[in-house]
């Protein structure tokens, strides 16, 4: 099967963040994408507005930017598409949640957003997909060609679980807490074709594989293919799928930035003609599940040899070694909202923090509403 790749001339970046719409005299998950897009739609063409999108369910929403060429940009067209979305929430009592997992929804309540793709899916995949009220951030970074967008997917899957820990934010599932930094990560694992890309070193066996998967009908087309992080022939682009929803949009535009940073030091990389590291699969498994155990308290496997790092250390080398690349590419102050996340905590933590201090979890969306709303995390 012949994937064709168009290629991006620069490290340029496009946004996807889910949210859930919240019901403001419940605090609970509200089944209103439908009219709220309706409204939204109205002088658009065809009556779709452009950068707001249905997702599988009715409670949650999908902005979108165009292609930017920095984080400030990609975070400025996040905010457009928000200051229309807010008006028309407000008005019917609705507000938004932007992290992994509503905190005590239940999945049986999710109603199926209209469309034969949904249904589809739900008909085929039946209890994983049902139970997916999950949010996330998806960072697509343009890169120039087929073979180097599987190099630098190889190479990201090293550095997957800091995106993970530093974005983690669904500790509760159906009201209870689940010992998990992010028991999102759990619940999209249970899809077909996801977690983990295959390791594989060419474009053809890239090719190969999705011939095959096509062929054996596990996919329909190579969109249904949901690895953690993937070449994305299409957009021209890697994508990395890691993230937890982030509770701000400033966690929003720090994740960006290390993505943008990490797949430019990448570009350059390959220009000078050094091979792109990709630590064993054992490791990049291990790392994987202790960033979704214990986010920002874990500490990461660094060497074949077991030897171990707390993952804040990590991350924060991470920023210091991709420095000089952010600040050409325009984002160095976004890259140091990384640091700022390693201060005051992951949303996780802020949660717990939260209900540690007696808050109901009905009151813990309320604070979660408020930090997407102000951009300001909670201190406690």
């Amino acid at each position: 099967m012949r994937v064709e790749f168009h290629p991006s001339v620069t490290t340029s970046l496009g946004v996807e963040v889910e949210v859930g719409i919240v019901d403001l005299a419940t605090e609970g998950l509200a089944g209103r994408a439908s009219d709220v897009l309706a409204v939204l739609g109205e002088g658009h063409p065809g009556g779709v507005h452009p950068t707001v999108k249905h997702e599988l369910y009715e409670c949650s929403l999908e902005l979108v930017t165009g292609v930017c060429p920095t984080v400030a940009a990609a975070r400025a067209d996040l905010e457009r598409s928000l200051a229309q979305v807010r008006p028309v929430l407000a008005e019917r009592g609705l507000g938004l949640l932007a992290t992994g997992v509503h905190p005590f929804a239940s999945y049986h309540d999710l109603v199926r957003s209209p469309g034969e793709r949904y249904e589809d899916l739900v008909s085929r995949i039946g209890w994983p997909a049902r139970r997916l009220m999950t949010h996330g951030v998806h960072v697509h970074v343009g890169v120039r060609s087929g073979p180097r967008a599987l190099a630098i997917t190889g190479a990201l899957t090293g550095v997957l679980p800091v995106f993970l820990a530093l974005s983690a934010s669904s500790p509760y599932w159906h009201g209870r807490d689940t010992g998990l930094a992010s028991v999102r990560t759990k619940v999209f694992e249970a899809l077909p074709t996801t977690g983990l890309p295959p390791r594989l070193t060419g474009w053809d066996q890239f090719e190969r594989l999705m011939g095959t998967l096509v062929t054996a009908g596990s996919i329909r087309t190579i969109r249904e293919v949901w690895w953690d992080v993937r070449p994305h022939p299409d957009f021209g682009t890697v994508e990395l799928r890691m993230c937890d929803g982030a509770a701000t949009l400033s966690e929003v535009a720090a994740l960006a930035a290390l993505g943008q940073s990490f797949v430019e030091q990448c570009e350059r990389r390959l220009d000078a003609g050094e091979p792109l590291p990709v630590p064993a699969e054992w490791v990049l498994r291990e790392n994987k599940w202790r960033a979704c155990r214990w986010g920002l308290q874990a500490r990461l496997v660094v060497d074949d040899d077991g030897r171990t790092a707390p993952v804040e250390q990590v991350a924060a080398g991470l920023v210091a070694d991709l420095a000089p690349v952010a600040a050409e590419l325009g984002c160095d102050g976004e890259l140091a909202g990384v640091l700022d996340i390693l201060e005051h905590g992951a949303s996780y933590d802020r949660q717990r923090s939260v209900v540690a201090a007696g808050a109901t979890l009905p009151e813990l969306v309320g604070v979660l509403r408020d930090e997407w709303a102000t951009d300001v995390v909670h201190r406690g």
